[in-house]
């Protein structure tokens, strides 16, 4: 495997917000345990990005709760008028 470090800066726990936010979240969704294969790990993480991580739990309250794609349409809306 081809694995590099993490560039963050040292101690700053902002570099990385975003990246540890994702994976506790994965962790805690999905588990920290052994799946049977490479391909049935690969095939559930997947899963979890596409159905749970990107659809549902992007609404955030900054963004008053709406999906990537309603925030959009709402800022283009904004800047339209």
């Amino acid at each position: 495997m081809n694995l590099r470090q993490s560039c963050g800066r040292t101690g700053s726990c902002f570099d990385n917000a975003a990246a540890e936010s994702f994976w506790a979240l994965l962790k805690e969704e999905i588990g920290t345990r052994a799946w049977p294969d490479r391909a049935t790990a690969r095939a559930e993480v997947s899963a979890f990005i596409e159905t749970f991580y990107s659809r549902r739990l992007r609404k955030h309250k900054v963004f008053g709760y709406l999906t990537p794609a309603e925030t959009r349409q709402r800022h283009q809306h904004v800047l339209a008028t």
